[in-house]
């Protein structure tokens, strides 16, 4: 007879390796947010093994033997398929976005795409040789450069209007982050947030946060160092803005195919009612600041049974027919 696990530890018996910092620039904040769910899965009575990947992270997991990976990893290799063609290579059982979905949102030209096709309102630009960008302005000013493939605002300029140069970083020696780089109009007014949980059923978006960085731009130091930005929770925006924010994250999730928690990120212009979506982050920060455990506790599921749903959601699709 098979003994049921307790109802305070609903993962005993369970074996979870946790994938956390690796060797993307978002190393860190992957560190914190592994951390804090390896710390969730051990209360809620899970056997952890806590894993930094390398490139023998195969090897790693074959010798550890774990029966699924809880996926901490932010970024480059970790957020962008890689490292979920290699779990799907040794047939484990894992958290968030499969390959494909992973693949096509950290590339933001090719997310854009999609999302337009399925009716989601995106910035316009495109991409550009970074060395052009450096060179000379692409677009008129205000806009935005970013690199085509990264997260947590790494590497992102704002060139306000009126702005005499372009950004020369773009094009220096030192720059890492690939030859083509993302240019976008800038879209003045508020930064919102909207997680989504892929339930059964259907994805569910759980709520609207407005992000006040104090540095005025939400980039890294921003969202991950205390004091960076404040959270307001619920978004003071208009119920249809609300309504309209929370439709879209959900038709972003399922038009790229993701599943587990995403975030959507979006820019709301009040003045001329203009809500577009910038990206979707199929690694959501699970830090103490981080946006999608606020928003899941503020609709009433606490740190410990978010990730308890995210490990449950996994086993799922595991036991309806594969890790895929």
């Amino acid at each position: 007879m098979t003994q049921q696990p307790q109802a305070d530890a609903p993962l005993a018996g369970r074996h979870i390796a946790v994938l956390l910092g690796g060797p993307s620039s978002e190393r860190k904040v992957s560190l914190v947010s592994g951390a804090a769910c390896a710390d969730a899965l051990e209360r809620l009575g899970a056997k952890v093994t806590r894993i930094d990947p390398g490139p023998d992270v195969a090897q790693v997991l074959t010798a550890t033997k774990p029966d699924m990976v809880f996926n901490a990893l932010h970024g480059e290799w970790g957020e962008d398929g890689c490292v979920q063609g290699v779990l799907e290579t040794l047939k484990l059982p894992y958290t968030h976005s499969g390959v494909l979905a992973s693949a096509l949102a950290m590339d933001k030209a090719k997310a854009k795409a999609v999302l337009a096709a399925a009716g989601v309102t995106v910035p316009g630009g495109g991409l550009f040789n970074r060395h052009d960008v450096a060179r000379d302005h692409v677009l008129q000013p205000p806009y935005v450069v970013k690199p085509n493939a990264e997260g947590s605002s790494v590497g992102v300029f704002i060139i306000k209007e009126g702005a005499n140069r372009p950004p020369e970083e773009v094009g220096a020696p030192s720059w890492t982050f690939g030859e083509e780089v993302m240019v976008e109009p800038y879209i003045q007014g508020m930064e919102l947030a909207v997680a989504v949980l892929g339930e059964s059923n259907g994805p569910r978006a759980l709520a609207v946060t407005d992000i006040r960085a104090s540095t005025g731009f939400y980039d890294y130091e921003a969202k991950y160092s205390e004091g960076g930005s404040i959270h307001v929770l619920p978004a003071p925006i208009p119920n249809a803005v609300r309504d309209r924010a929370m439709r879209m994250a959900e038709l972003a999730h399922t038009a790229l195919g993701c599943r587990g928690v995403t975030r959507s990120d979006f820019r709301y212009d009040d003045i001329n009612d203009l809500l577009v979506l910038l990206e979707v982050n199929t690694q959501p920060g699970m830090t103490p600041t981080s946006l999608a455990p606020e928003q899941a506790d503020h609709v009433g599921i606490p740190f410990d049974q978010l990730v308890l749903w995210i490990v449950e959601d996994a086993y799922a699709r595991c036991s309806a027919g594969g890790t895929a």
